[in-house]
Order: C-alpha cells, then sequence, then structure tokens
C-alpha cells in the first residue's frame, strides 16, 4: 500500500494486514483524491475509523494542514504512528484511539470542526446514517466542508439535505461525496 499522489508520492503504508482492517483501494483512493482535489489544500481532515491512516495520510500528502485520525484498535493507531514517524508529519496529526462515539463527543466538547470528514466503518455496523446525523446536529463539518462516505450497501439510507458531489460504485464498495452548503 503506497501513496499515489501529493509529496509523499510512493512511499509505503504500513499496515495493510491489520487484522479487522480492509484498506481502501488505490484505484478508489484516487478517484476520491481526484473528486475532491480542491478542497484538501489546508483543509483540517477527518479520518474516522482510520485502518491504516491509508486516507488522512493521503490527505496530508495532498495538502492538508492538519488530520485526526481515529480508530477504536489499539494496533491501528500504533501502525499510524509508524507512518506518520516515518513520513516526518507528527506535527499534522492527533492519532485518537476511541470509538467513533467518544470521539465524536471529544470533538463536540472542544469545539474542534473539520473542512473534510473521511467515514469508512466496518460495514456490519451499519451506522453512516447515524454518525452523519451526529456531524450534522453538532456542526462538527465547516460550511462547504465534505463527508465522504465509503460502505458496501448501496441502500445506506443517507437522507440529509446536502449536495451529493458523487455517488459511485467501485467493486463491490461505493462511494458517496457530500457537500455542506
Amino acid at each position: 500500500m503506497k501513496v499515489i499522489s501529493g509529496y509523499l508520492k510512493g512511499r509505503n503504508i504500513e499496515g495493510y494486514d491489520i487484522i479487522g482492517t480492509r484498506p481502501t483501494m488505490n484505484r478508489l483512493k484516487e478517484s476520491v483524491f481526484a473528486t475532491i482535489q480542491d478542497y484538501v489544500k489546508d483543509s483540517i481532515f477527518l479520518d474516522l475509523f482510520a485502518g491504516t491512516g491509508n486516507i488522512g495520510i493521503e490527505a496530508i500528502s495532498n495538502g492538508a494542514s492538519f488530520c485526526y485520525f481515529v480508530d477504536n484498535n489499539r494496533i491501528a493507531i500504533d501502525i499510524i504512528k509508524k507512518s506518520v514517524n516515518k513520513f516526518d508529519i507528527t506535527n499534522k496529526c492527533n492519532l485518537i484511539n476511541k470509538d467513533y462515539k467518544n470521539a465524536l463527543n471529544y470533538f463536540i466538547e472542544n469545539n474542534i470542526t473539520f473542512d473534510i470528514i473521511y467515514i469508512d466503518p466496518p460495514y456490519k455496523m451499519n451506522c453512516l446514517d447515524k454518525i452523519v446525523n451526529i456531524i450534522l446536529d453538532n456542526k462538527l463539518l465547516k460550511e462547504n466542508g465534505l463527508i465522504i462516505l465509503e460502505y458496501n450497501n448501496f441502500n445506506n439510507n443517507i437522507n440529509h439535505n446536502l449536495e451529493i458531489i458523487k455517488n459511485k460504485k467501485y467493486g463491490d464498495k461505493y462511494i458517496t461525496i457530500l457537500k455542506n452548503n
């Protein structure tokens, strides 16, 4: 698994074999970052359910000013820590070892908001709508900010007053990119 674009392009990312994670395919990642490239520079990025940190590292490589990596798996957080140390980007990261509910509460309590939020939970959790509701109800997404959803069930019932920028299937995965107007 490699960084596919930006100033870290070609660097290897650790952790492709972490039990309980499924790293995002390069083709899907490339398509997402091509779509959001105008939003990434200087953004505050949230990689929720970060796994290997693949997405957040890609965001930093493409100009995000800061990324919060959230994962409940201590092994995943340790692997992300290795990668960010190796890439010398620790000053652009905050690694949070919490479940998504506790992490979102932390952001709410500390008035932390985001330009881009990438949400890729374990598919069996079926929690995307709940997470988007928490984000919107608590104004964690800035105006003109993006929410990127990665999931495997096209009928995920994401019903919000957000503009759909992209909704596409890649193999057995779907990506929906929503904009907060």
